[in-house]
């Protein structure tokens, strides 16, 4: 799917958090390589957690695979920073809040990307909407920023633009493509949900994410509202229930992350499809508010 996206115009990127050890995400790196030209980059969350691998472990291996692009997330990515410059990458930092943002672009990071509450997986702490978030940061900002969060059309795209923005994130809308490795269940589901069938669980313990409305989402939720520590939710949110979703179409075996931006799905194209397709909504956005403001000053004139 990342070479997809990147080969329709974008920037496909994979994470490094879903593969189980080091040789296997060089080894897709290198797959991913072969199959596009065009520039993709790798997702590093620098999050503590305790897996084997660090993310030193990963950069090495992007830096010695020729990475072009690295998006990070999760905390400060100033101690790698040296590193990744010297070795001549441009990294994205990914951020919930305005105040990050600034953060990342004195350190010198090249862009930020910057996700309200709307957004899947994780959104920070606050509830403050991209629409909002994203005119603080742009405001401030010199360095390109990339919306995340509500975007999956191209009167979402054109709406970012005119928000000072630089360019769209997307990752629900990608997970409903042909391309996209999941399971035809979560398609399904996709295309069939609304935008209030998201919600966020996680919050008692300081990492909130936007999962799919699911009934183990739900439970998590109830958990919460009733004191749950870490420890009893640990074996109801951990990633290792995942791939009975993705693979299995076990929709409600565990929680997996959706934003609500699913409420705009109704199909599942092809990446080139569906990316065509947002630049000639986009146009067609402008066009549409180009011509309100013509019969505007008509009225005004008349």
């Amino acid at each position: 799917m990342a070479a997809a996206v990147s080969n329709a115009g974008g920037l496909g990127i994979i994470t490094s958090a879903t593969f189980p050890d080091i040789e296997t995400f060089s080894a897709e790196v290198r797959i991913l390589r072969k199959q596009t030209d065009r520039p993709f980059g790798v997702n590093i969350n620098l999050f503590p957690t305790a897996r084997q691998y660090s993310p030193a472990d990963f950069l090495e291996v992007c830096i010695n695979e020729g990475v072009p692009v690295l998006e990070t997330s999760g905390q400060n990515p100033e101690p790698y920073l040296d590193r990744i410059k010297k070795a001549g990458l441009k990294i994205i930092h990914k951020v919930p809040a305005a105040q990050y943002a600034l953060k990342a672009q004195s350190i010198g990071c090249d862009a930020v990307s910057i996700v309200g509450n709307e957004t899947g997986g994780h959104p920070g702490m606050t509830d403050v909407s991209t629409l909002v978030m994203l005119r603080q940061a742009a405001a401030q900002l010199d360095i390109p920023v990339i919306a995340g969060g509500g975007f999956g059309d191209g009167a979402g795209l054109l709406a970012a633009l005119s928000l000072g923005a630089d360019g769209i994130l997307m990752g629900t809308r990608f997970l409903a493509t042909r391309e996209a490795g999941a399971h035809q269940a979560v398609k399904d589901w996709m295309v069939a949900a609304k935008a209030d069938d998201t919600l966020i669980v996680q919050k008692s313990i300081g990492s909130p994410m936007r999962v799919a409305k699911n009934a183990l989402a739900k439970r998590v939720v109830q958990m919460e509202a009733e004191g749950a520590s870490l420890d009893e939710l640990l074996p109801l949110i951990s990633g290792s229930r995942n791939p009975a979703v993705y693979f299995e179409g076990k929709l409600d075996d565990a929680i997996w992350s959706c934003g609500q931006v699913v409420g705009l799905v109704s199909d599942v194209p092809s990446c080139r499809e569906l990316i065509d397709r947002i630049i000639a909504e986009a146009h067609a956005a402008l066009a549409s508010v180009n011509a309100k403001s013509i019969q505007t000053e008509s009225s005004r004139c008349g």
